[in-house]
């Protein structure tokens, strides 16, 4: 039997390839790219809070710009509102200036009752002690009065009108008295008509304490 020779068997044995082995990660790599992981899911989260509250933010923009329109609106209506009602009251406190005054110049300054009584409602309520109430004193004061004074005469100093009343400030001239009389007239409106009647009358002295005058 041949032998094979140390050469032959060296020949026929092949050297085995050698094997690559694999790269262990570090711990370190593995905890970064979790903490990346992380963040990234987190800034998400960041990302999509702040478009909320961003979306949150526009919305309540929004309301609150209608309700300020709204607000606005509702202001300038009660505004214009409150306007035409002051206006009205003003109106009307100038008729009943211009009723009384059409009133007592024909009451005392034509000293004619019956003229005067177109002015006056159906009821004459008299607070002035010196007549009786009602129509038939007024109107029997009044004939008396021109009787006694047909020279009077009046200058008027104030006008002023609140409410239902209306106040004239007088000066009373060429009646009983030398200097004349500081007259105080009160009379209250209903329907347009003058229903009462209230004065106070001051003679006017020959001197005064001071310079001012009584008007």
């Amino acid at each position: 039997m041949a032998t094979k020779s140390k050469r032959g068997s060296a020949a026929g044995k092949r050297p085995k390839p050698k094997t690559k082995t694999k790269a262990r990660s570090s711990p370190k790599a593995g905890m970064k790219a979790k903490a990346g992981k992380l963040l990234a899911r987190i800034s998400a989260k960041v990302s999509a809070a702040s478009a909320d509250v961003k979306g949150r933010a526009q919305a309540g923009t929004k309301v609150l710009a209608k309700a300020g329109a709204k607000a606005k609106a509702s202001a300038r209506r009660t505004l214009r509102k409150a306007t035409t009602q002051e206006q009205s009251v003003l109106d009307q406190l100038a008729r009943n200036k211009q009723l009384v005054l059409a009133f007592y110049h024909k009451i005392i300054g034509e000293k004619d009752y019956e003229g005067a009584r177109q002015y006056m409602g159906s009821e004459y309520r008299q607070h002035a002690p010196y007549a009786t109430d009602g129509h038939t004193g007024i109107a029997e004061w009044v004939r008396k009065f021109k009787q006694a004074f047909p020279q009077h005469r009046y200058e008027v100093k104030k006008v002023i009108a609140e409410g239902d009343l209306v106040v004239l400030h007088l000066h009373g001239m060429n009646g009983p008295n030398p200097h004349g009389e500081s007259v105080i007239d009160i009379f209250r409106i209903e329907n347009g008509k003058v229903v009462e009647h209230w004065d106070v009358i001051q003679p006017i002295p020959e001197s005064a304490d001071n310079a001012n005058s009584m008007f």
